[in-house]
């Protein structure tokens, strides 16, 4: 007896992969609303912000949920962030975009904002020491989000846990993030360190072996961007990141991204 041959999938993972991470890689100016779920200890922080990110060079404007504004460009205040923190004493601040006062209370520093974290998860930099997660990721089809059709692609990876590493000669957690491929925070966290710490040739560290033991990804099949980024790992939810009213590659002027820019209490 003949059966009906499955119709073919409308996309292959692999070019899907190469579609979203081309998109990335050729944004040039994004606008967009964005609500975010961080787990920070055991408790899960949600917050909301509206972005303006324009890349080469690399500026970004956020202001969130409480008001707290915050502006970088490249080139601009000595590496500092400008920060307006909408509460007392009503000054704006210069602080290190990398520092421990801007790190506290989220996982990603201002300079990740946009979608760089994602592609990095799908192609393995030099010195990532294996390749195994980054293949994990696969078309697993389509669904409804935002009220939009998105294209699914999920990372299952059971076999992540943490593991022993030393760290080399003049080693940062940024380099041992990236040889992981599992971002610095899990590693702060675990290990009890503060944004900037120093490591010292052969120091024990406990990273996780990849980003997360399930990612999902819902990619817009218009834009090709993700507007949902849903992790978890051994504990359930670690972060999730949800993006709204996505205006891609439309110039935003430069004045946009000064401290003096109208609107703007910086």
């Amino acid at each position: 007896m003949l059966t009906a041959a499955r119709p073919a999938p409308a996309i292959t993972t692999g070019q899907l992969v190469e579609r979203m991470t081309s998109a990335i890689e050729n944004l040039r100016y994004l606008r967009c609303s964005a609500k975010a779920q961080e787990r920070l200890g055991r408790e899960i922080k949600p917050s909301s912000s509206i972005m303006k990110l324009s890349f080469n060079p690399f500026r970004v404007y956020l202001k969130d949920n409480k008001n707290v504004e915050v502006l970088w460009a490249t080139g601009q205040n000595d590496g500092d962030a400008w920060v307006y923190p909408a509460s007392f004493p009503y000054v704006t601040l210069s602080l290190d975009p990398k520092g421990a006062l801007m790190r506290k209370g989220q996982h990603h520093t201002v300079l990740q904002a946009g979608f760089g974290t994602i592609a990095d998860l799908l192609r393995p930099t030099p010195l990532r020491q294996d390749a195994t997660y980054s293949r994990t990721f696969r078309y697993t089809g389509d669904t409804t989000v935002l009220g939009r059709s998105c294209h699914v692609l999920r990372s299952d990876f059971p076999q992540f846990r943490y593991v022993t590493y030393r760290a080399g000669k003049k080693e940062t957690v940024a380099t041992v993030a990236e040889r992981f491929g599992c971002g610095e925070y899990r590693i702060l966290e675990r290990n009890n360190l503060s944004p900037g710490a120093m490591l010292t040739e052969g120091q024990v560290l406990q990273v996780p072996n990849g980003y997360g033991r399930r990612v999902t990804l819902c990619i817009d099949p218009q834009s090709y961007l993700p507007i949902v980024v849903d992790v978890r790992d051994d504990k359930g939810l670690f972060e999730k990141f949800e993006f709204y009213n996505l205006v891609v590659n439309q110039p935003i002027p430069t004045e946009e991204f000064t401290k003096t820019y109208k609107g703007y209490k910086l």
